[in-house]
């Protein structure tokens, strides 16, 4: 598998969230201080608060502010991420993960970076036990060509969504990761893309622990940290 990283990662834990908008346009500023050199090429990692990360496109459909109410009722906050795709929802059950560095021409491996992250959480889910691909399912939320999913008994569940930011000079690759508790993300879904008017199947929204239970955020990092220590070396801040 051809690396996209950077040698030398400086790996971030956030321990403090501070809301869903803030969080989303903090990985922007991060993107803005690795362009300007001011910081190094880096991961965060984050557990976020209860989120509906909406899409550019969804804002502009009529049932948007519907959709924004039925985020609230589920206790899931909205907001409208800069990044393509459609509704996505988080909580802390889940893992984020921003990897941000500095690129001469960012914009030259935008697609091959969306195949090598697909691989490289693959290979992390697939080191818990979890049978997992890489590809768009059919009906699932925020549909991606390079979206990671898990192999179960009925049908595949989708695990990771992928989003890409590139400005001239660096990039930023944002994956989230749904490990635990998938009730409350298949039903805000249900809610939101009812709003929207959106089609979609809730039977593909799941979460690691669904395949393969007892596997908790923790292990999914240390798993991707395995993953991303075959290509890089990791620093600890």
């Amino acid at each position: 598998m051809t690396t996209f990283l950077a040698p030398v990662l400086e790996v971030h834990r956030q321990l403090v969230n501070r809301g869903a908008d803030v969080d989303l346009n903090y990985a922007l500023e991060l993107l803005g201080e690795v362009k300007n050199g001011t910081r190094e090429a880096m991961l965060r990692f984050y557990r976020p608060e209860p989120t509906v990360a909406f899409g550019q496109r969804d804002a502009k459909l009529p049932g948007f502010a519907a959709a924004e109410e039925a985020a609230r009722n589920h206790g899931f906050e909205p907001a409208v991420r800069k990044a393509g795709g459609r509704a996505a929802a988080y909580h802390q059950g889940t893992l984020v993960v921003d990897h941000i560095q500095r690129e001469d021409d960012a914009i030259l491996g935008a697609k091959g970076r969306f195949g090598f992250f697909g691989e490289l959480f693959t290979q992390a889910l697939k080191s818990l036990g979890v049978d997992a691909g890489v590809g768009e399912i059919p009906g699932e939320y925020c549909p991606g060509e390079f979206s990671v999913y898990g192999r179960g008994p009925a049908h595949s569940i989708k695990l990771v969504g992928t989003a890409q930011r590139v400005v001239a000079g660096a990039w930023l690759f944002s994956s989230v990761i749904v490990v635990e508790n998938s009730a409350p993300i298949r039903a805000v879904l249900t809610d939101t893309y009812a709003a929207l008017g959106l089609d979609w199947d809730p039977a593909t929204a799941g979460a690691a622990e669904d395949l393969r239970p007892g596997l908790t955020v923790d292990s999914v990092e240390a798993a991707v940290l395995a993953a991303y220590a075959h290509h890089a070396e990791l620093v600890y801040h």
